[in-house]
């Protein structure tokens, strides 16, 4: 039934004579006395927030909110006017009241939801700015944590409705759409029949208001009529109901004002054509007694078969139950008759403020196990995206609005009912790793409610997780295989190269260390001082020295490169001897000029001069080259990224000339790779036929086994005709089991 409730009128409000009349238990009103106290002299300053502050009271009080919902609901004007600020309020009130202001504070991003874009063009779409996707997310994540903030924030609204009535047009329709379009739908949502139809009438009022005038002087016209056919009408009814013994209460009901002319529009009825001004609603004890209630009206007049629902068997999505039917009343007038038990009752009236309640007495005021249950959260969540996708038909801002907070974000439940907020395409093991590190490095399986998933599973929204956790740490290096979908988030993937990087620095400064004497060995004529090892590290971007043997050993740094970093100190004790570049031409035949060399080179346009392939990097035909005149031994092929270049034409830039490969088909250029993996047997086996099958010759083989950890790094160097051909043989041998990783050295 709409309930219309007052509104203070007078400027001056004695708060004790308010409180007096309100129908308040007893701690209710000793919280709301207690509230005055630390705030009242706050609401001397003005005297609008007051008048808000006792209505919006009074909305949640018939509700049946708690004590700490009305405490936070007196001081939400006060937050709104900046009288108070949210720091006095954690000071003043206890931990429930200050996430209450806070949760209504949120649902502020609500707002953005019914404003359309400024000064955008026609050709172009509202976008939604990520701060307040974020503030939105954050408010929806709110409203599933605590329902009692939607209710406040609700009753806030349509306070502010009521107090435009005093404004100016513009400011009327553009919070009558606001409420219309937002916070109707919502309050629908949650059934909270109360709000809603206020919200929506209030609404219809600012928004067509000679239809509205039309519609309640018809209803005026035909009032003293219809109220005594009403008083016959339930006076028979319940003497039916008494004589076959069924304990229940019948009256009439007003009907709400913007449902009559919905129903006008969506039938094209006139106002006469309708069935439902003249209703009646019967409330009983038990759903046997709807039925039998329903049999004696069927009995006694005839029904309307297409008008005929029953939302008990089949409830609305909001979770509205009764059951509806329209008879032929005496004289042939139409009637509604709705029927319901009284919970049903309450919930059409209260919605989810029926069942959420907060149990005072509680410690903290927290709800009952119930009202905390998994499922009645997983119930409120869909409430929430149900009501987005009614607002979502509100123009071309909501549309952006659904895809970049709903469809690219899932929303899942932890076995207590906290809720995670993750991206899209998440797997269980994204959601072990948001909750902690540990956890995910520990996670050995997955419950998706309470059915065990593999770690590829896409989590969905609505579904609660439970982690399957070791007492040891044991990640897997699959999971950081991203051809086999265990982890979505690059947080996730940062967390376990990670764990993997501390875990192997040991071992990789042992193996970086030994590769990089090995090699500084071959160097006979050169020795490297602990000072220049330290240049070495701060040149490749690591604190110490241990740290450059790591990032050797981890592949992070590539040894030919620091080798060649460390020839530089070498070669600038060497005399530097100015050379020629003509004198590098094997033949100056002109019919020559645009062959290649025996390396398969043309530099600048002119073939078959002396050239040789930079051992630093090792170009194969495809990659992008460069030259670089050496001393005494022609001319240095390399890639074009490499570093030792790049090096080299910073100290002496007229060195550089251009290369381009010639075209040579078969020449054949020596590349080195690396493989890490676990040490088995077979595994050179399986290796060598894959680099076989490819026609690919092996010059040499090194490898380094680690018998305590079943590991080995293998270089193999070959000659390979093209970058095609080598990458092909790599993507084949990272395919063997047990190969972690395949790298060009």
């Amino acid at each position: 039934m709409v309930s219309v409730r007052k509104s203070h009128q007078v400027v001056s409000v004695n708060f004790q004579h308010w409180l007096a009349e309100q129908a308040l238990s007893v701690s209710n009103k000793q919280a709301l006395e207690l509230t005055w106290k630390s705030v009242g002299e706050y609401f001397q300053q003005q005297e609008t927030p007051l008048l808000k502050a006792m209505e919006m009271v009074e909305i949640l009080s018939s509700l049946n909110l708690d004590k700490d919902s009305l405490v936070a609901a007196f001081l939400i004007p006060l937050l709104e006017k900046n009288l108070i600020s949210t720091d006095f309020v954690e000071e003043h009130f206890n931990k429930e009241v200050v996430m209450l202001c806070q949760g209504v504070e949120q649902m502020a991003a609500i707002k953005g939801l019914g404003q359309p874009a400024v000064n955008s063009s026609a050709n172009s779409s509202a976008v939604i700015s990520s701060n307040k996707v974020d503030n939105i997310r954050r408010m929806l994540l709110a409203m599933v944590d605590d329902v009692r903030a939607v209710v406040i924030k609700l009753a806030e609204r349509l306070c502010d409705l009521r107090e435009q009535k005093n404004t100016d047009e513009e400011s009327r329709v553009l919070a009558a759409k606001e409420s219309a379009n937002i916070y109707a739908p919502l309050a629908n949502r949650l059934g909270i029949g109360q709000l809603k139809w206020e919200l929506e009438d209030i609404s219809f009022r600012y928004l067509h208001p000679k239809v509205y005038k039309k519609i309640a002087t018809l209803l005026d016209e035909t009032r003293l009529e219809r109220e005594r056919y009403m008083t016959d009408f339930v006076s028979d009814l319940n003497q039916q109901l008494k004589d076959l013994q069924i304990n229940g209460n019948v009256d009439g009901r007003p009907k709400h004002i913007y449902s009559i002319w919905k129903k006008m529009q969506q039938k094209s009825l006139d106002f006469e054509q309708l069935f439902d001004v003249r209703a009646v609603r019967i409330v009983v004890e038990k759903v046997q007694d709807c039925y039998s209630a329903l049999g004696i009206v069927h009995t006694q007049w005839h029904h309307l078969s297409k008008e005929f629902s029953d939302y008990v068997a089949t409830p609305k999505p909001n979770g509205y139950q009764s059951i509806h039917t329209v008879v032929l009343g005496p004289e042939g007038k139409s009637v509604e008759i709705q029927i319901r038990t009284e919970q049903m009752h309450k919930d059409a009236e209260l919605g989810v403020a029926a069942h959420w309640r907060y149990k005072e007495g509680s410690p903290g005021g927290k709800s009952s196990g119930k009202t905390n249950s998994f499922d009645e959260k997983i119930g409120w969540l869909r409430k929430i995206l149900q009501w987005q996708e009614d607002v979502s038909e509100s123009g071309e801002l909501l549309d952006e609005l659904r895809s970049q907070v709903f469809e690219d974000r899932i929303y899942v439940f932890t076995p207590s009912g906290d809720v995670i907020d993750l991206p899209m395409g998440a797997t269980p093991l994204d959601f072990a790793y948001y909750i902690h590190s540990n956890v995910g490095h520990c996670c050995i399986g997955a419950k998706v409610s309470g059915k065990i998933v593999p770690f590829t599973y896409r989590l969905k929204t609505g579904d609660q997780v439970d982690i399957l956790t070791s007492k040891q740490p044991n990640p897997s290096r699959d999971w950081l295989n991203p051809n086999l979908n265990y982890i979505y988030s690059s947080r996730a993937r940062a967390k376990v190269q990670h764990f993997f990087k501390l875990q192997d620095r040991d071992k990789h400064l042992v193996q970086g260390k030994e590769l990089l004497d090995a090699e500084l060995a071959k160097l006979d004529y050169f020795n490297v001082s602990q000072s220049q090892l330290k240049e070495a590290a701060v040149r490749f971007n690591v604190k110490t020295v241990d740290d450059l043997y790591a990032a050797i050993g981890s592949g992070n740094a590539r040894l030919q490169q620091i080798i060649n970093y460390f020839k530089q100190f070498d070669d600038k004790l060497k005399p530097v001897v100015d050379i020629d570049p003509q004198s590098l031409v094997r033949e100056s035949q002109a019919s020559k000029k645009t062959q290649s060399d025996s390396n398969g080179i043309t530099v600048s346009g002119v073939g078959n001069l002396l050239t040789h392939m930079a051992k630093c990097c090792s170009p194969v035909p495809g990659d992008t080259i460069a030259g670089f005149i050496t001393q005494g031994r022609g001319i240095s092929v390399h890639r074009a990224d490499c570093e030792q270049l790049a090096n080299s034409l910073a100290q002496q830039a007229e060195r550089f000339v251009e290369v381009q490969w010639g075209l040579d088909e078969n020449q054949s250029y020596q590349v080195s790779m690396q493989i890490i993996a676990s040490d088995r047997q077979g595994l050179f086996r399986d290796i060598s036929t894959i680099i076989a099958n490819e026609k690919v010759s092996i010059i040499g083989i090194e490898s380094h086994s680690d018998s305590a950890k079943q590991t080995m790094s293998m270089t193999i160097n070959m000659e390979v005709t093209s970058s095609e051909l080598l990458t092909r043989v790599m993507d084949k041998i990272r395919q063997i089991d047990d190969v972690v990783e395949v790298k060009r050295l």
